[in-house]
């Protein structure tokens, strides 16, 4: 039989096994609660995604720089894009991003024919496949097609009136890819707003000096 002393030696080691038990579990609690905070903190967030290739050229990250070419005669100058080359001068280059996705091109030799008249017969020229006219006004033409090589192209042609209207001066091309379209226009605009033609008894020639 227990005595008083026994009985109380045996209460206090209970309550201590008790609190031993407790005590383990709030520390396992408190264990788990700051692995769960660890790893929220630790998970990485993603990035924003950036553009690739397959995006669209942006008008506001385009730089221009100004070119001269055309004739000694009659030169002609215009800004395109910085860092579009052309391989020729004269009266008829063309400069284009080093990747050749992207081009402008100027034809300087003028026509007798309206820009109007100009925007007709480029339409019904082109042999190129599925090709859909956007738009033919204002002596500018945009059109879509399907080149064989580089897949879905866009061009958008323009020709500025000389003599009141009655005649063409001067003609600007860019091509690209569909998905350009609105950087296309804005080197489109921006070639034709910096344009500066010489005056127009300066030319070699008179009237159109191209061949059919």
């Amino acid at each position: 039989m227990l005595t008083p002393r026994h009985q109380a030696l045996l209460a206090t080691l209970a309550g201590m096994t008790v609190g031993m038990a407790v005590f383990g579990a709030v520390l396992a609690i408190h264990h788990n609660g700051d692995d769960t905070a660890a790893r929220s903190v630790s998970t990485p967030t993603t990035a924003p995604s950036t553009p690739g290739p397959t995006d669209g050229l942006q008008a506001g990250s385009l730089r221009y720089v100004s070119q001269t070419f055309g004739t000694d005669k009659a030169p002609v100058t215009a800004e395109v894009p910085e860092g579009w080359a052309s391989s020729q001068t004269g009266a008829r280059p063309r400069f284009a991003d080093p990747t050749g996705v992207w081009q402008i091109r100027f034809d300087t030799r003028g026509s007798k024919q309206t820009p109007d008249a100009l925007v007709t017969a480029r339409a019904n020229s082109i042999d190129e496949q599925d090709l859909n006219v956007i738009s033919s006004t204002d002596g500018t033409l945009i059109y879509t097609y399907v080149d064989k090589v580089r897949g879905p192209r866009m061009g958008l042609s323009r020709w500025l009136p000389a003599d009141g209207g009655k005649r063409s001066a001067i003609e600007i091309t860019v091509g690209g890819r569909p998905q350009d379209q609105d950087a296309l226009k804005a080197v489109l605009d921006h070639a034709t707003d910096t344009l500066q033609l010489p005056p127009q008894d300066a030319g070699d020639g008179d009237g159109d000096e191209r061949p059919n």
